[in-house]
């Protein structure tokens, strides 16, 4: 025991905020959403069909879903700074071998080791690094941090442009030298909770440092169910089968959205500002919804609702400009960012509401894990129906129909105070 230093000027969780930030811009627009980029230059060079390409998309996807839950009681119990650093060592190692792969197999193995990587420093644990600093501002902190994932948009130009210049091996190589060079020194940044270093979530400062970690517990005013009891409750699933409608959905739009509009005759330069467009615009969703869920508190669940729509209505879009009719992406690009955005912050806020922050990497890991094995459905659905019929025509209008049931699911979900019953074994 000893009493803590003098607290900052600025409160250290706005540092693990920022290291977040850039961890999630730089990893995100690499292997996310820059693999559009190189999508129709790999089809180019070895001749593999949309399915086998998105297949990789999909690896990605299984390997992050499977391993979450465990990462999420990993977290909890080491913290995420050694998962984070190992996490971008495994991630440089993957794009590394993308940049010298000659077969199929190759491919996916590449992808196979991003995926471990997304799995150790991925949203799950950057959630839980910040979640665990904020309480009264957990949705405006995990709105900004989550903005980096939006913000990733930035790279898809600048692997375009590498891969005009160069080509797509030697573009892949570079910004694998950029990711150890840019996220290995942040990593070091993140500590795990405030209450080690005589603090409280948001800045208030604890009469006390507890050295052990098991003795550090939430404040009494919030939930605190364990995560067996969190994943008996209905709640858990309501949140688990409204969401995973999108989570099929999103990747499968951008994974194809370059491909899908040169499909339909739109240039590769024009495409290419779309898939750029998509997760900036994403940002106003990612900061935007994480703020007014902390605004109206007791509305958390139909804002959530509120973006569903939206998105079912962006994808309605989607599928129209295929008929021709160009300037339906003009609405289609803010309403899919923001409402996509917007709820892969309200996971985290939901879960941290309905259950407290006690078990929360766990429970979150789980919820991400389920969320990232359906999430591998989308990109080979979408590339069997082009390889099938020549035409991505039909899928996003299909698409839309799945969100909108997602969004009545979401209305189910039970309100706080019944969730908290679960702390007594009512569920």
């Amino acid at each position: 025991m000893r009493l803590p230093r003098k607290p900052p000027k600025v409160f250290y969780g706005w540092w693990i905020v920022f290291a977040c930030f850039v961890i999630a811009l730089y990893m995100s627009g690499v292997v996310f959403y820059g693999f559009t980029a190189i999508f129709e230059p790999i089809a180019d060079e070895f001749g593999w069909s949309y399915t086998q390409i998105s297949i990789a998309a999909s690896l990605r996807g299984l390997e992050a879903g499977l391993l979450a839950p465990f990462i999420g009681l990993v977290v909890d119990r080491w913290g995420p700074r050694r998962l984070i650093f190992g996490g971008v060592v495994v991630i440089v190692l993957g794009l590394m071998l993308l940049s010298q792969a000659t077969s199929l197999g190759m491919f996916y193995v590449a992808f196979v080791l991003m995926s471990l990587g997304i799995s150790s420093c991925g949203l799950s644990v950057t959630v839980v690094a910040v979640a665990n600093w904020f309480r009264k501002r957990v949705g405006l902190a995990s709105g900004i941090m989550i903005c980096g994932y939006g913000s990733s948009g930035l790279l898809v130009p600048v692997m375009v442009k590498l891969i005009d210049a160069y080509d797509w091996r030697k573009a892949v190589f570079i910004l694998s030298l950029g990711m150890l060079v840019i996220c290995l020194p942040l990593s070091l940044l993140v500590r795990h909770k405030p209450e080690q270093y005589g603090y409280l979530p948001d800045g208030e400062v604890s009469s006390t440092v507890k050295i052990d970690e098991s003795l550090v517990t939430p404040s009494a005013e919030e939930a605190n169910i364990g995560a067996k009891q969190a994943m008996k409750t209905r709640t858990f699933w309501y949140i688990a089968l409204g969401l995973m409608p999108q989570f099929v959905v999103v990747p499968a739009v951008i994974t194809h959205v370059m491909p899908y509009l040169s499909s339909i005759g739109i240039a590769r330069a024009m495409s290419g500002l779309v898939a750029t467009a998509i997760p900036l615009l994403s940002i106003s969703g990612r900061f935007g919804l994480g703020w007014l869920g902390d605004k109206f508190n007791k509305r958390r669940k139909q804002l959530t609702v509120s973006a569903l729509i939206l998105l079912t209505l962006s994808l309605l879009c989607f599928e129209f400009t295929a008929r021709g009719w160009v300037w339906l992406l003009v609405p289609f690009l803010p309403l899919f960012g923001f409402s996509y955005g917007g709820n892969v912050t309200m996971v985290g806020v939901l879960l941290r509401e309905h259950f407290g922050r006690g078990r929360f990497g766990t429970i979150i890991g789980f919820m991400w894990g389920i969320l990232m094995l359906v999430s591998i459905a989308g990109p080979p659905i979408a590339g069997w129906a082009f390889d099938t019929r020549g035409s991505y025509q039909g899928v996003w209008l299909a698409s839309a129909g799945i969100i909108f049931v997602g969004a009545v699911i979401v209305l189910m979900i039970p309100p706080v105070s019944i969730t908290s019953r679960a702390k007594n074994g009512a569920s």
